[in-house]
């Protein structure tokens, strides 16, 4: 890999989002490859799980991507833009948010890239920005939206977003759109898709009869990078390890913390008591509810996702197999917990 450690202005890469879960990896990688990374953040605290010394070599600003003065000063003399700053959220109470942040902060990040003539832009969306339907299936970068019943806010808001990207890149922006499925590694598990080793830990009973896909988070970082120097423009591409039936996921996970499996399978029926019930208990404790209607849906979709564009397009590329990241994922929560006991 060529030495990127180069002054600022002579082709940075700036990181929205560069706290959450996957924008943490990303910094890592882009750190250990010796790119010179500025990146957004709106709060001093950085993810515990990844050394600290690996944020020590970025320069951090503070700002915000729905504060357009802010990402005007933190595009200066920038190259490259790695978009991964978003909102997941099933949850009612956060939507407006969600949308604000999704739709109009991407619009934000475009626009000021167009302005400040950035040369590339890596724009992290989702596999929902494609769309769920009902009979689930097998779905790839050629699957066009359609409005469904199975598609969460979430998935509206990352589709909207996208729409802003392929706006940006119809008026000369250079860039690419990766479709992530369900990240997985080692991470917060009191947040984002890193809860559910957390719910397996504390040997969640249910398991739901979908199937999905999953990807190890290092892996998506990997996959971002790459792009980083890559000429590809234009493209999306879906990034996706394995697909797994929900039931064999919690069971290996349930295998590598050593708790027991979950042992009951739920119905569309109990499904739809379940949330409700969560609903009207995140009403009384005011903490968001672990399903909501939204989130039931996806839980008993069966859908699979397909990965030989990016396999193409990236030779030597190859994804960790999801046992491998579920086992190395699960030993440092172990550790954790036990450290934390100590």
């Amino acid at each position: 890999m060529n030495d990127h450690n180069s002054p600022l202005g002579a082709g940075g890469i700036l990181v929205t989002g560069g706290t959450g879960f996957l924008g943490s990896y990303i910094i890592k990688e882009l750190v250990e490859k010796n790119f010179t990374v500025r990146a957004i953040r709106r709060t001093n605290r950085v993810p515990s799980y990844i050394p600290k010394e690996i944020f020590d070599k970025v320069e951090w600003v503070e700002g915000d991507i729905l504060d357009v003065l802010s990402l005007e000063e933190a595009m200066e003399g920038i190259d490259t833009i790695i978009h991964a700053a978003a909102i997941v959220s099933f949850v009612k109470k956060d939507r407006e948010q969600m949308y604000r942040v999704n739709v109009e902060g991407t619009a934000n990040v475009v626009n000021m890239a167009l302005e400040k003539n950035v040369n590339r832009m890596i724009h992290i969306s989702s596999v929902a920005a494609l769309g769920r339907t009902a009979t689930g299936g097998s779905v790839n970068e050629e699957k066009k939206w359609e409005e469904t019943k199975v598609n969460t806010h979430y998935a509206k808001s990352k589709y909207r977003g996208e729409l802003e990207v392929w706006r940006g890149i119809s008026e000369g922006l250079l860039g690419v759109i990766l479709n992530p499925s369900t990240i997985l590694g080692y991470g917060d598990w009191n947040n984002s898709s890193c809860a559910i080793f957390k719910n397996i830990y504390e040997e969640f009973k249910w398991y739901t009869p979908g199937i999905n896909g999953f990807v190890d988070v290092q892996d998506v970082a990997r996959v971002v990078v790459s792009m980083v120097d890559s000429t590809i423009s234009e493209q999306r591409f879906v990034v996706n390890g394995d697909n797994w039936a929900f039931k064999k996921l919690m069971d290996t996970i349930a295998g590598s913390l050593g708790k027991k499996k979950p042992s009951r399978q739920t119905t569309p029926l109990l499904l739809n008591i379940a949330w409700r019930m969560e609903k009207l208990k995140s009403f009384f404790t005011g903490k968001k509810p672990l399903l909501t209607r939204e989130s039931a849906r996806v839980a008993i979709s069966q859908t699979l996702f397909e990965n030989d564009k990016i396999l193409k397009a990236l030779p030597g590329f190859s994804f960790t197999p999801l046992q491998q990241t579920i086992q190395q994922a699960s030993k440092k929560y172990l550790d954790r917990v036990n450290s934390l006991s100590h």
